[in-house]
């Protein structure tokens, strides 16, 4: 097995939030799943995305210099299937149908990052774009989660017996 193919296994080992970024100014509107994000620091708040460097989602991002993170709630699989691109050939946009605010869909629930591009840089296949966060709104606790190449929601263990 080749070290790719170790790491994507091992990758396949290790839960992650699932995001929609989005981005819209005079470049373009565009979104996408990833899961590729985290909190940086709280002074001052910024937060990061990878994306993959060949695509749309990274040059709009780039070039319109803000975007925002929507970390779904684990009711909105479908959600994380349209900004995935699975219905992209049903659609003439992957806004279709969703109120709009800030250019980012507006998702029951989610817990939601509005940033503009502080810097990027790249690493690999990838750009990691770190966000200067000019706010954010809290959501649900019971975030989708993407694991072995399914979705997933997490449960609570119940405090054990004294």
């Amino acid at each position: 097995m080749s070290k790719r193919d170790e790491f994507v296994a091992a990758m396949r080992c290790v839960a992650h939030s699932v995001t929609v970024v989005s981005t819209n100014g005079e470049a373009g509107q565009h979104g996408a799943t990833v899961s590729a994000f985290c909190s940086v620091s709280a002074d001052p708040p910024m937060a990061l995305v990878c994306l993959n460097a060949e695509s749309k989602i990274t040059e709009l991002v780039e070039k319109n210099g803000s975007f925002t993170i929507t970390v779904l709630p684990s009711d909105e699989q479908m959600v994380s299937d349209r900004f995935a691109g699975r219905h992209d050939n049903q659609l003439s946009s992957r806004f279709d149908g969703f109120e709009i605010k800030n250019g980012a869909p507006v998702v029951d629930g989610a817990t939601i990052f509005h940033c503009d591009v502080e810097s990027a840089v790249s690493a690999g296949s990838h750009r990691v774009v770190l966000g200067r966060v000019l706010s954010s709104t809290s959501g649900s606790i019971d975030p989708l989660i993407y694991l072995d190449g399914a979705y997933h929601q997490i449960s609570k263990f119940e405090k054990a017996a004294e």
